[in-house]
């Protein structure tokens, strides 16, 4: 008796186990169709950079805005818009060249400012998102911020 249900119980928690899928070691899983979207046109050209090159893998790499834009995007500005709320920010997809945040504080590509802790500024374009409010590795740099953080910062319109 104790035998069978020793039996069926494994069974049951077998079955329990059909829908988990196994992992793919040395494959990339494709991502989700409902991740994958059009890019948004940007509200502000200045702030966009060309894509990496392939095979870059190191942030000063994959960061392929200029001098003259870091300069320009920490330029300090006056938010006309006011605040739209504090975030916490993860690094964004950072083969996704430019300044930008993407969040739910926006529901439409809008000019905006991000303010750090510290009172750096940065010029971003704020793009709408869902989850976690997300900052694009240009951002990072030009902000300071060490990329292993997950800083909170001020979100403004600019």
């Amino acid at each position: 008796m104790l035998r069978g249900l020793t039996i069926l119980g494994g069974c049951l928690l077998l079955a329990g186990c059909a829908d988990l899928k196994m992992p793919q070691f040395g494959k990339r899983p494709s991502a989700p169709q409902s991740a994958i979207s059009e890019p948004l046109p940007l509200p502000t050209p200045e702030l966009s950079a060309p894509p990496p090159k392939p095979g870059a893998r190191t942030a000063e790499t994959l960061d392929t805005t200029t001098d003259e834009q870091r300069k320009a995007a920490t330029a300090a500005t006056v938010p006309a818009g006011g605040s739209l709320g504090k975030v916490v920010v993860t690094l964004g997809d950072p083969t996704t060249p430019g300044f930008w945040l993407r969040s739910s504080l926006v529901s439409a590509p809008v000019p905006g400012v991000i303010r750090t802790a510290g009172g750096v500024t940065v010029q971003v374009d704020l793009m709408p998102g869902e989850g976690a409010a997300q900052l694009s590795l240009a951002a990072f740099r030009a902000a300071g911020l060490s990329l292993t953080d997950l800083p909170t910062v001020e979100v403004l319109k600019r």
